[in-house]
Protein backbone atom coordinates (compact mmCIF):
# COMPACT_ATOMS: atom_id res chain seq x y z
CA UNK A 1 0.00 0.00 0.00
CA UNK A 2 1.53 3.57 -1.12
CA UNK A 3 2.42 6.19 1.48
CA UNK A 4 -0.37 8.63 1.35
CA UNK A 5 0.02 12.46 -0.30
CA UNK A 6 -2.74 13.78 1.91
CA UNK A 7 -4.54 12.63 5.28
CA UNK A 8 -7.88 14.28 5.81
CA UNK A 9 -9.06 14.28 9.28
CA UNK A 10 -12.67 14.38 9.42
CA UNK A 11 -14.87 14.00 12.88
CA UNK A 12 -16.38 10.68 12.96
CA UNK A 13 -19.00 11.25 14.78
CA UNK A 14 -20.41 12.98 11.44
CA UNK A 15 -22.35 11.44 8.81
CA UNK A 16 -22.22 14.69 6.79
CA UNK A 17 -18.51 15.59 7.02
CA UNK A 18 -17.64 11.64 6.63
CA UNK A 19 -19.75 11.49 3.06
CA UNK A 20 -18.24 14.75 1.81
CA UNK A 21 -14.49 13.29 2.76
CA UNK A 22 -15.45 9.98 1.29
CA UNK A 23 -16.38 11.76 -2.28
CA UNK A 24 -12.91 13.59 -2.72
CA UNK A 25 -9.59 13.14 -3.57
CA UNK A 26 -7.79 12.14 -0.60
CA UNK A 27 -5.19 9.59 -0.28
CA UNK A 28 -6.33 8.95 3.28
CA UNK A 29 -9.13 9.69 5.89
CA UNK A 30 -8.86 10.08 9.31
CA UNK A 31 -11.76 9.45 11.63
CA UNK A 32 -11.55 11.25 14.11
CA UNK A 33 -12.39 9.89 17.56
CA UNK A 34 -10.12 11.84 19.67
CA UNK A 35 -9.98 16.07 19.59
CA UNK A 36 -12.89 16.65 16.91
CA UNK A 37 -15.33 14.95 18.93
CA UNK A 38 -16.94 15.85 22.42
CA UNK A 39 -16.76 13.88 25.13
CA UNK A 40 -21.00 12.79 25.36
CA UNK A 41 -20.05 11.80 21.69
CA UNK A 42 -17.31 9.59 22.07
CA UNK A 43 -19.34 6.02 21.58
CA UNK A 44 -21.28 7.31 18.51
CA UNK A 45 -17.84 8.26 17.04
CA UNK A 46 -16.17 5.34 17.69
CA UNK A 47 -19.70 3.24 16.02
CA UNK A 48 -19.71 5.66 13.02
CA UNK A 49 -16.11 5.19 12.22
CA UNK A 50 -16.73 1.10 12.69
CA UNK A 51 -19.42 1.38 10.35
CA UNK A 52 -17.49 3.33 7.72
CA UNK A 53 -14.41 0.72 7.69
CA UNK A 54 -17.32 -1.74 7.46
CA UNK A 55 -19.05 0.04 4.32
CA UNK A 56 -15.62 1.17 2.33
CA UNK A 57 -16.01 0.49 -0.83
CA UNK A 58 -13.37 -1.34 -2.65
CA UNK A 59 -11.73 1.40 -4.51
CA UNK A 60 -11.87 3.98 -1.87
CA UNK A 61 -9.51 5.84 -0.18
CA UNK A 62 -7.34 4.41 2.92
CA UNK A 63 -9.34 4.34 5.88
CA UNK A 64 -7.45 5.22 9.27
CA UNK A 65 -8.97 5.85 12.85
CA UNK A 66 -7.41 8.62 15.13
CA UNK A 67 -8.08 6.72 18.66
CA UNK A 68 -7.89 8.67 22.18
CA UNK A 69 -5.05 8.89 23.95
CA UNK A 70 -3.55 5.38 25.74
CA UNK A 71 -3.67 6.83 29.37
CA UNK A 72 -7.83 8.18 28.85
CA UNK A 73 -10.73 6.21 28.94
CA UNK A 74 -11.17 5.30 25.72
CA UNK A 75 -8.48 4.19 23.95
CA UNK A 76 -9.61 0.45 24.55
CA UNK A 77 -13.46 0.92 23.35
CA UNK A 78 -12.39 2.53 20.49
CA UNK A 79 -9.85 -0.14 19.40
CA UNK A 80 -13.01 -2.93 20.01
CA UNK A 81 -15.51 -1.43 17.99
CA UNK A 82 -12.78 -0.21 14.89
CA UNK A 83 -10.52 -3.24 15.45
CA UNK A 84 -13.39 -6.08 13.50
CA UNK A 85 -13.47 -3.64 10.70
CA UNK A 86 -10.19 -3.31 9.83
CA UNK A 87 -8.91 -0.10 9.60
CA UNK A 88 -6.00 0.48 7.67
CA UNK A 89 -4.19 2.21 10.24
CA UNK A 90 -4.82 3.55 13.97
CA UNK A 91 -3.49 7.24 14.42
CA UNK A 92 -1.57 7.16 18.29
CA UNK A 93 -2.07 10.34 20.01
CA UNK A 94 0.27 11.90 22.72
CA UNK A 95 2.84 9.37 21.84
CA UNK A 96 5.80 9.80 23.99
CA UNK A 97 7.99 7.13 22.99
CA UNK A 98 8.26 3.60 20.98
CA UNK A 99 7.00 2.30 24.18
CA UNK A 100 3.42 3.37 23.51
CA UNK A 101 3.70 2.26 20.03
CA UNK A 102 4.49 -1.05 21.39
CA UNK A 103 1.21 -1.00 23.86
CA UNK A 104 -1.04 -0.04 20.84
CA UNK A 105 0.51 -2.82 18.97
CA UNK A 106 -0.01 -5.07 21.49
CA UNK A 107 -3.76 -3.94 22.07
CA UNK A 108 -4.49 -4.45 18.00
CA UNK A 109 -3.06 -7.77 17.70
CA UNK A 110 -5.05 -8.78 21.12
CA UNK A 111 -7.97 -7.64 19.08
CA UNK A 112 -7.24 -9.34 15.80
CA UNK A 113 -6.67 -5.97 13.74
CA UNK A 114 -5.32 -7.78 10.47
CA UNK A 115 -2.45 -5.64 8.91
CA UNK A 116 -3.89 -2.76 10.66
CA UNK A 117 -0.46 0.08 10.35
CA UNK A 118 0.05 2.90 13.51
CA UNK A 119 0.79 6.59 12.80
CA UNK A 120 1.96 8.31 15.49
CA UNK A 121 1.60 11.92 16.44
CA UNK A 122 4.86 12.67 18.60
CA UNK A 123 5.15 15.90 19.68
CA UNK A 124 1.88 16.71 21.89
CA UNK A 125 3.75 16.68 25.24
CA UNK A 126 6.89 17.86 26.73
CA UNK A 127 7.76 14.27 27.82
CA UNK A 128 7.58 13.71 23.60
CA UNK A 129 10.57 15.70 22.75
CA UNK A 130 12.68 13.12 24.65
CA UNK A 131 10.86 10.11 23.15
CA UNK A 132 11.51 11.03 19.26
CA UNK A 133 14.40 8.97 18.82
CA UNK A 134 13.00 5.58 19.91
CA UNK A 135 10.53 5.02 17.69
CA UNK A 136 13.14 2.76 15.64
CA UNK A 137 11.91 -1.00 16.04
CA UNK A 138 9.00 -0.56 18.19
CA UNK A 139 6.33 -3.07 15.91
CA UNK A 140 6.29 -3.56 12.13
CA UNK A 141 3.18 -1.39 12.51
CA UNK A 142 4.71 2.09 12.70
CA UNK A 143 4.72 2.95 9.09
CA UNK A 144 4.07 6.86 9.61
CA UNK A 145 4.93 10.16 12.38
CA UNK A 146 3.69 13.02 12.42
CA UNK A 147 3.87 16.28 14.86
CA UNK A 148 1.23 19.12 16.06
CA UNK A 149 2.07 22.00 18.19
CA UNK A 150 -1.66 22.79 19.37
CA UNK A 151 -1.15 20.01 22.61
CA UNK A 152 2.27 20.87 23.19
CA UNK A 153 1.78 24.75 23.34
CA UNK A 154 -1.02 24.20 25.86
CA UNK A 155 1.08 21.66 27.84
CA UNK A 156 3.51 24.11 28.03
CA UNK A 157 2.24 27.46 29.05
CA UNK A 158 2.92 28.93 25.96
CA UNK A 159 0.58 32.10 24.58
CA UNK A 160 1.19 31.00 21.24
CA UNK A 161 3.71 28.28 18.98
CA UNK A 162 4.04 31.73 16.73
CA UNK A 163 6.42 34.60 16.73
CA UNK A 164 5.48 38.02 16.10
CA UNK A 165 6.27 37.74 12.35
CA UNK A 166 3.85 34.84 12.48
CA UNK A 167 7.04 32.40 12.14
CA UNK A 168 7.09 29.05 14.15
CA UNK A 169 8.42 29.83 17.47
CA UNK A 170 11.65 28.03 17.97
CA UNK A 171 9.85 25.21 20.45
CA UNK A 172 7.93 24.31 17.80
CA UNK A 173 10.49 24.07 14.87
CA UNK A 174 12.65 21.72 17.35
CA UNK A 175 9.67 19.33 17.61
CA UNK A 176 8.54 19.21 13.96
CA UNK A 177 12.20 18.56 13.25
CA UNK A 178 12.36 15.92 15.66
CA UNK A 179 9.55 14.26 14.00
CA UNK A 180 11.53 14.75 10.48
CA UNK A 181 14.27 12.95 11.78
CA UNK A 182 12.72 10.68 13.90
CA UNK A 183 10.55 9.30 11.01
CA UNK A 184 13.57 8.78 9.37
CA UNK A 185 15.13 7.40 11.91
CA UNK A 186 12.67 4.87 12.06
CA UNK A 187 12.53 4.21 8.43
CA UNK A 188 8.98 5.35 8.43
CA UNK A 189 6.59 7.61 6.44
CA UNK A 190 7.28 11.77 7.91
CA UNK A 191 4.30 13.76 7.45
CA UNK A 192 3.96 17.55 7.92
CA UNK A 193 1.70 18.55 10.19
CA UNK A 194 -1.68 20.48 9.47
CA UNK A 195 -1.96 23.99 7.72
CA UNK A 196 -4.63 25.80 10.10
CA UNK A 197 -6.31 28.41 7.41
CA UNK A 198 -7.89 25.89 4.75
CA UNK A 199 -9.14 29.69 2.61
CA UNK A 200 -5.53 30.82 2.49
CA UNK A 201 -4.70 28.30 -1.06
CA UNK A 202 -1.79 30.02 -1.52
CA UNK A 203 -0.20 29.80 2.10
CA UNK A 204 -1.01 26.22 1.71
CA UNK A 205 0.68 25.63 -1.00
CA UNK A 206 4.09 27.67 0.35
CA UNK A 207 3.85 25.45 3.11
CA UNK A 208 3.71 22.17 1.91
CA UNK A 209 6.20 22.72 -0.79
CA UNK A 210 8.47 23.56 1.78
CA UNK A 211 8.00 20.92 4.17
CA UNK A 212 8.81 18.48 1.03
CA UNK A 213 11.85 20.20 -0.06
CA UNK A 214 12.70 19.80 3.68
CA UNK A 215 12.22 15.60 3.91
CA UNK A 216 8.64 15.22 4.42
CA UNK A 217 6.59 13.06 1.91
CA UNK A 218 2.92 13.71 2.82
CA UNK A 219 0.43 16.29 4.86
CA UNK A 220 -2.27 16.29 7.06
CA UNK A 221 -5.56 18.46 6.08
CA UNK A 222 -8.18 20.29 7.96
CA UNK A 223 -10.75 20.65 4.63
CA UNK A 224 -11.29 18.78 1.31
CA UNK A 225 -10.78 22.02 -0.13
CA UNK A 226 -7.26 21.49 1.02
CA UNK A 227 -6.37 17.97 -0.47
CA UNK A 228 -5.62 19.02 -4.07
CA UNK A 229 -3.09 21.33 -3.24
CA UNK A 230 -1.37 19.04 -0.65
CA UNK A 231 -1.45 16.32 -3.57
CA UNK A 232 0.05 18.13 -6.20
CA UNK A 233 2.66 19.79 -4.34
CA UNK A 234 3.68 16.24 -2.75
CA UNK A 235 3.20 14.43 -6.07
CA UNK A 236 7.12 14.42 -7.95
CA UNK A 237 6.71 16.17 -11.66
CA UNK A 238 7.97 14.63 -14.79
CA UNK A 239 11.19 16.19 -14.74
CA UNK A 240 12.07 15.18 -11.11
CA UNK A 241 11.05 11.31 -12.06
CA UNK A 242 13.05 11.39 -15.31
CA UNK A 243 16.18 12.91 -13.67
CA UNK A 244 15.74 10.17 -10.35
CA UNK A 245 15.56 7.63 -13.38
CA UNK A 246 19.12 8.89 -14.77
CA UNK A 247 20.66 8.84 -11.29
CA UNK A 248 19.79 5.43 -11.18
CA UNK A 249 20.82 4.06 -14.16
CA UNK A 250 24.11 5.89 -14.12
CA UNK A 251 25.02 4.09 -11.10
CA UNK A 252 23.66 0.86 -12.66
CA UNK A 253 26.27 1.74 -15.37
CA UNK A 254 29.06 2.19 -13.00
CA UNK A 255 28.72 0.13 -10.23
CA UNK A 256 31.59 0.82 -8.50
CA UNK A 257 31.50 3.90 -8.66
CA UNK A 258 31.57 6.55 -5.85
CA UNK A 259 30.95 9.86 -7.73
CA UNK A 260 29.33 10.07 -11.68
CA UNK A 261 29.24 13.03 -13.71
CA UNK A 262 25.45 13.86 -14.83
CA UNK A 263 23.93 16.47 -17.51
CA UNK A 264 27.27 18.70 -15.97
CA UNK A 265 27.07 17.86 -12.55
CA UNK A 266 28.78 15.56 -9.90
CA UNK A 267 26.31 12.60 -8.39
CA UNK A 268 27.47 10.89 -5.53
CA UNK A 269 25.42 7.68 -3.35
CA UNK A 270 23.90 10.06 -1.26
CA UNK A 271 22.03 11.20 -4.37
CA UNK A 272 21.38 7.34 -5.50
CA UNK A 273 19.40 6.72 -2.15
CA UNK A 274 17.42 9.66 -2.77
CA UNK A 275 16.40 9.06 -6.15
CA UNK A 276 15.64 5.60 -5.52
CA UNK A 277 13.33 6.72 -2.65
CA UNK A 278 11.53 8.88 -5.41
CA UNK A 279 10.92 6.45 -7.33
CA UNK A 280 9.69 3.88 -4.77
CA UNK A 281 6.89 6.02 -3.62
CA UNK A 282 5.79 6.99 -7.10
CA UNK A 283 5.62 3.25 -7.55
CA UNK A 284 8.05 2.75 -10.04
CA UNK A 285 10.77 -0.13 -9.28
CA UNK A 286 14.64 1.70 -8.80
Amino acid sequence: MSEPRSWLFVPADSEKKIAKALAGDADAIILDCEDSVAEANKPVARERAAATLRDRAPDGPQLWVRINPLDGDHAGADCDAIAPARPDGVMLPKSESGEHVARLSAMLDARDAGDARIIALVTETPQSLFGAGTYRGASARLTAMTWGGEDLSSALGAASKFDTDGELSFTYKLARSLCLAGAVAADCQPVETLFADFRDEDGLRAFAEQARREGFTGMMAIHPAQVPVINAAFTPSDGEIAHAEAVVQAFRDNPDAGTIGLNGKMIDRPHLVQAERLLERTGRQS
